[in-house]
């Protein structure tokens, strides 16, 4: 593919752009009606356009037109494995959450501010995605940012989401700022922005083993820009506040718009990699937040904020993994993640009617604590067995080790649950044969996406030294120990020691609550406007 035709690519972003700045007269039926069915053909061409860029990659490995402008600050295309897969991830993403929010906002009266509103986020994430320079990626993330604030505040006598909104804008800002700093720094370290620039000088820094102190800054700057970007704690809160907001931004954002910091991770891996303060600082803020975000998610009453809290811990796991090292582990998590989670919001709705169609009369089987912490321990020596078959060990590959024991961890809470319901030989040996399948895929799919993206993103690495150990040992071991307290804390409900904990759980610890009280206080929201609600008199008895 010659670079005149790569440039053809930018025609997705485009065609969004397009929609998204067409002029919407909300009194007109018909002119909303256009642009919400415009916006449908705009996102297929741009998954069309991701297609056939992976078939290029595929035979001509990765494209980049250059950069169209001065120094490496311009406009350009760069494309390899990572990129076209998360084009096509974000455009196919887009494109069901823009089929789903024609019905879902039929008749609403700002369904074309909306709808506009969502083409330019998409179109900005699009071209972030494709970026061929790191300016131009600055102008993408910056963009993405403002044009989810618009979708953020679609409902905007909504307090809950005003006070979302401007966490988000304040968290945000932040991380522009970190980018921005890191952008100049690289630019005087290597003369310009341009990927292929960037990339071929972190590769001569990794081979000549001196790695300048301009380095160690930029890694810090790009990973605390992605933090900020992923909703990490203990700057999580704006995303379980988010749910003011129509159900497809809610989809958009857990399954699309959140992925940006871990893209930016990705993205710059040969540069972060090289800086050993960076990628612990990835594992430590990472793994802290998979822990937090998944205890408090077993609390929550709202589906839709156990949801927002299972993204939280999600994104932690995807950084925690980028840390270790494992980033082909990573980036095939943000695509499953993405794709589940896209699902269970717009079926959010559906849930009770699923479980209610799904239920059947319990045996009345009891849990044993004892023997949840017998199969837990058995899992996890089956996890170290599996992981040394594809050789993900402790040692070789930590990143896709830990995620591996703690998928495997939920499957020991599905075993346990086949002996304490269903003690029956079918039931159980069913069930064990299924946790084989299902850890026997997961190793086989991350063997599978590192071969895939080899010349895109770094080797895998092996453990650094004890504090990865130690980290990963707390990891997994944290995670069995909320294995089991998940099964034994419906036993426990009276007691009140474990209401308590239920109590501080499902309130996260109160740091959102002080977040929230320390935004207020130099951000005030303004009252919501009072009601006017008129009277009228009926027997003379004011109603």
């Amino acid at each position: 593919m010659s670079a005149s035709l790569l440039w053809l690519l930018g025609l997705g972003p485009l065609a969004l752009t397009a929609v998204g700045m067409a002029p919407v007269a909300t009194v007109a039926r018909q002119r909303i009606a256009g642009t919400a069915f415009a916006a449908g053909p705009a996102a297929a061409f741009a998954l069309a356009l991701a297609l056939t860029a992976a078939v290029a990659v595929a035979f001509h490995g990765p494209l980049t037109t250059g950069t169209l402008g001065i120094s490496g600050v311009g406009l350009g295309i760069y494309i390899d494995a990572l990129s076209v897969i998360m084009f096509a991830l974000v455009a196919f993403v887009g494109l069901i959450v823009i089929l789903y929010s024609r019905n879902y906002l039929d008749g609403d009266p700002g369904q074309g501010r909306f709808t506009r509103w969502l083409c330019l986020t998409l179109a900005a994430v699009l071209l972030l995605i494709v970026s061929g320079n790191l300016f131009q990626f600055a102008l993408g993330w910056i963009a993405t940012s403002l044009g989810l604030n618009k979708l953020l505040l679609f409902y905007p006598e909504r307090q809950a989401a005003v006070l979302a909104a401007r966490k988000k804008f304040l968290a945000s800002r932040l991380g522009d700022l970190c980018l921005i700093a890191a952008m100049v720094l690289l630019h005087q370290a290597f003369g310009s922005l341009d990927y292929a620039v960037l990339f071929a000088g972190a590769e001569a820094m990794r081979v000549g083993g001196d790695i300048p102190t301009a380095i160690h800054a930029v890694a810090v700057l790009l990973v605390v820009a992605a933090l900020l970007k992923s909703a990490q704690f203990p700057l999580h809160g704006w995303l379980t506040e988010v749910m003011e907001t129509p159900t497809p931004v809610s989809a958009l954002l857990h399954a699309g718009v959140i992925n940006a910091g871990g893209f930016l991770v990705l993205r710059f891996a040969d540069v972060i990699s090289l800086s050993a303060p960076s990628m612990e600082v990835l594992v430590i803020v990472g793994g802290a937040t998979a822990l937090f975000g998944s205890v408090v998610m077993l609390t929550q009453t709202s589906v839709k904020v156990s949801l927002a809290y299972s993204t939280i811990a999600q994104m932690g796991f995807m950084m925690l993994q980028c840390g270790l090292g494992a980033f082909a582990a990573a980036l095939l998590h943000i695509v499953a993640h993405s794709l589940y989670k896209a699902h269970a919001f717009l079926s959010s709705g559906s849930v009770i009617d699923l479980a209610r169609a799904s239920w059947s009369p319990s045996p009345g089987g009891k849990p044993h604590s004892a023997r949840m912490a017998m199969i837990v321990g058995l899992v996890l020596a089956a996890a170290l067995v599996v992981g040394t078959l594809f050789g993900a060990t402790i040692t070789v590959q930590p990143g896709v080790f830990a995620l591996g024991a703690v998928v495997m961890l939920g499957l020991a809470h599905l075993i346990t649950q086949a002996f304490d319901e269903r003690p029956s030989l079918y039931v159980v040996a069913r069930t064990v044969a299924l946790a084989v399948v299902v850890s026997l895929a997961y190793f086989g799919l991350q063997w599978a996406v590192e071969h895939v993206l080899a010349g895109s993103l770094p080797p895998v690495q092996a453990l650094r030294g004890p504090l990865d150990l130690v980290i990963v040992a707390l990891v997994v071991l944290a995670f069995a120990a909320v294995t089991v307290f998940q099964s034994v804390l419906p036993g426990k409900a009276d007691a009140p020691r474990w209401q308590a904990i239920y109590v501080h759980l499902a309130n996260g610890l109160y740091v959102n609550t002080l977040a929230n009280r320390l935004v207020l206080r130099f951000w005030p929201s303004p009252p919501p406007p009072t009601a006017i609600v008129s009277s009228t008199t009926v027997s003379g008895v004011p109603s």
